[in-house]
């Protein structure tokens, strides 16, 4: 079986960027994460907000590495990184006055990786 790469230039770029930041900053959380987003498309995370406001509590801070879906609804805020999200679950992200960042954004405003969860 041949090992293929992800061809999504920006897929590439992040994997990199978290595997360094992972190693300069000793944060294994970002290198936990470029693992699972270097995984092939088929295993690629994707996670609903019904899953998301059951495993989390008001201000909690979360990292999903892969798609945010917009089945089920939130009822507290939180902060949100991922790889991408929903239209749907970018309506009711904001409708609960949840904030939603890139995953870079994350990694500069918390370097460390200190208080936040993995969502798988």
């Amino acid at each position: 079986m041949r090992d293929t790469e992800s061809t999504n230039p920006e897929l590439v770029h992040l994997i990199r960027f978290l595997k360094k930041e992972g190693r300069e900053q000793k944060a294994n959380i970002w290198i936990d994460v470029a693992e699972h987003l270097a995984k092939p498309s088929r295993q690629r995370i994707a996670v609903n907000l019904s899953s998301i406001n059951r495993n989390t509590k008001r201000a909690d801070i979360i990292v999903v590495p892969g798609k945010v879906l917009g089945k089920g609804d939130l009822n507290h805020s939180i902060t949100v990184a991922a790889f991408g999200v929903s239209a749907s679950a970018k309506e009711k992200l904001t409708a609960a006055k949840a904030r939603y960042l890139s995953i870079p954004e994350l990694v500069h405003k918390n370097p460390k990786g200190s208080n936040i969860k993995i969502i798988r």
